[in-house]
């Protein structure tokens, strides 16, 4: 089996030595988040991360007319602008590894011009704000990320083997993941290693998997470049992470982890019935119709889990036209019986606008013609399944502990802006339901209100009572809550110091509600309260 050490059209990751080196030259230089940053200044990092290069060019440009121009120009000019570099400029700002061990490493490419040389990758820094051991220069602990360049560093369509970098999806899965410890983790279509660059502060082993080999050697090049920062021994690496090429879950069959986390190539793509390998993009293309490759996840994952395993993953789903407001039942039919499953729908797209995006993704659009055709291929796709609008959002998926627990199915549309990171809310989330579902009442337990939640009361103008009073949250989800007026009562009585049933019993005496329902009612909608975070046990 291949160990993605040298891989064709790859960064190379066989010379330990030459990636220690090239680590230092990084590190010396500066090529750091905060040492670009405050390279560039505001203006020029900000346009850089809208793919605006000139701004970030016209710095560089400035500094080359210094009397002695910093060093991290060079590597900025280099990966990511994609400028063509002299070998002298290359020597002198990374000496350690200089231009010829660049070329062995396949990090650059000779230019177009004899004595010339360019990026055969976009190779930048990383933060991954969750830990990791640094050093004087790089505190830090700063990581740098090898993948593909993008269309606006080397002008053109996406290569169909495009090895994806750092992206706003890759990113949210980053922030989604719960980082309880676990002993293994599965990272399905790890790309360039992102989300493993993240398990390995949590997780004793990493299992990382792709359809692609290139982005296994992208992979394995970025965990041996940052082995230190990510406590990865060079001489063994197998003992933090393993690599497997293969389609979904056939590379682990037979296997159970702790964890699995996943950002599919879940991308619908047209099917025109004669498609080639070498004719889709395979970092976002599965291969699959529709949304078939997310609909094989949210029904395989559990096969691959140990009892009380979690997953969690990105995806997209199709809504049939007319049915927007119960776009979650076609979803509940991929579960199986024994899957926990939270989903989010954080957005919705029509045909059109998903066919604009993912033509704009690939850079498809710079030959009328062709963009026609393929423009005319998704709205006939999406068609021909009655597809009225596509969802987006994240699924979290939990092996069922024991068959006898009570179900976790929750569907939920959320698309107003939400804290980061939201790991650990959805994990606070989680740990309610199973305490509210171990109870068979909540009369004896003792509630407080917790921390973020604040109380808003809206009132016409002379009016003796509010009309709308509403709970809202600050942090997590940050859901409102709208109040009737015997809730924001209990709401009100919960510090700790009386039972449920308690306050249950001075507000129905209050209200001269003495019937058995009120209680039962009002119970029940302290439940939710508990289960979305605006009421929380006392003794948590």
């Amino acid at each position: 089996m291949s160990d993605f050490s040298f891989v064709p059209d790859a960064p190379r990751s066989r010379d330990i030595r030459l990636l220690q080196a090239l680590a230092a030259d990084l590190e010396d230089a500066g090529y750091t988040v905060d040492g670009v940053a405050a390279f560039l200044g505001e203006d020029a990092s900000a346009a850089l991360q809208r793919d605006q290069l000139v701004p970030a060019l016209l710095v560089c440009r400035a500094e080359a007319e210094a009397a002695a121009p910093r060093r991290v120009a060079v590597p900025v000019q280099l990966w990511l602008l994609g400028e063509t570099m002299e070998r002298s400029h290359l020597d002198e700002a990374l000496p350690r590894t200089g231009t010829d061990g660049l070329l062995e490493l396949g990090l650059i490419e000779r230019g177009p011009v004899f004595g010339t040389f360019q990026a055969a990758v976009d190779l930048r820094p990383y933060g991954t704000d969750d830990g990791g051991t640094g050093s004087e220069k790089n505190p830090a602990g700063d990581l740098w990320v090898a993948s593909d360049l993008g269309s606006h560093q080397r002008p053109g369509v996406l290569r169909r083997d495009h090895v994806l970098g750092i992206g706003q999806a890759s990113l949210s899965l980053a922030q989604l993941t719960v980082r309880t410890p676990v002993g293994r983790a599965l990272d399905l279509g790890t790309g360039c290693g992102i989300q493993t660059f993240h398990l390995l502060r949590h997780t004793d082993h990493v299992t990382a998997t792709d359809i692609s080999a290139r982005a296994l050697g992208f992979a394995r090049f970025n965990l041996m470049l940052n082995a230190p920062q990510l406590d990865i021994d060079p001489e063994q690496p197998q003992e933090r992470f393993t690599l497997r090429l293969g389609s979904l879950l056939e590379p682990v069959a037979g296997e159970e982890f702790d964890l699995v986390v996943s950002n599919p190539p879940f991308v619908i793509t047209p099917r025109t019935g004669t498609d080639a390998e070498a004719e889709r993009f395979t970092y976002r293309d599965g291969g699959l119709a529709g949304d078939g490759i997310v609909a094989a996840l949210a029904a395989g994952l559990e096969g691959v889990l140990r009892p009380g395993g979690t997953a969690q993953m990105l995806g997209n789903w199709e809504i049939p036209a007319g049915r927007e407001e119960d776009w979650s039942e076609r979803l509940e039919q991929w579960l199986p019986d024994g899957t926990d499953a939270w989903v989010i729908q954080r957005e919705t797209l029509t045909p059109p606008e998903y066919a604009e995006m993912w033509l704009r993704d690939a850079a498809q659009g710079r030959e009328r013609t062709e963009y026609a055709e393929a423009y005319a291929g998704y709205l006939a796709d999406f068609a021909s399944r009655n597809v009225g609008s596509v969802g987006f959002g994240s699924m979290w998926l939990r092996r069922r502990p024991t068959p006898a627990a009570r179900p976790l199915r929750r569907f939920e549309e959320i698309t107003h802006p939400v804290e980061q990171p939201l790991g650990p809310h959805l994990e606070a989330a989680v740990r309610r339901f199973d305490w509210v579902s171990s109870r068979t009442h909540l009369a004896d337990e003792h509630l407080r209100v917790a921390d973020d939640v604040t109380e808003e009361r809206h009132q016409r103008p002379g009016a003796e009572h509010p009309g709308v009073i509403l709970l809202r949250q600050g942090a997590g989800l940050r859901r409102t809550n709208l109040m009737s007026t015997e809730l924001t009562g209990f709401v009100s009585a919960c510090d700790g110091e009386l039972s449920v049933g308690q306050i249950v019993s001075a507000l129905a005496a209050l209200l001269d509600r003495p019937d058995s329902g009120f209680g039962e009612n009002l119970i029940s909608e302290v439940r939710n309260l508990v289960l979305d975070g605006f009421l929380i046990p006392d003794r948590w």
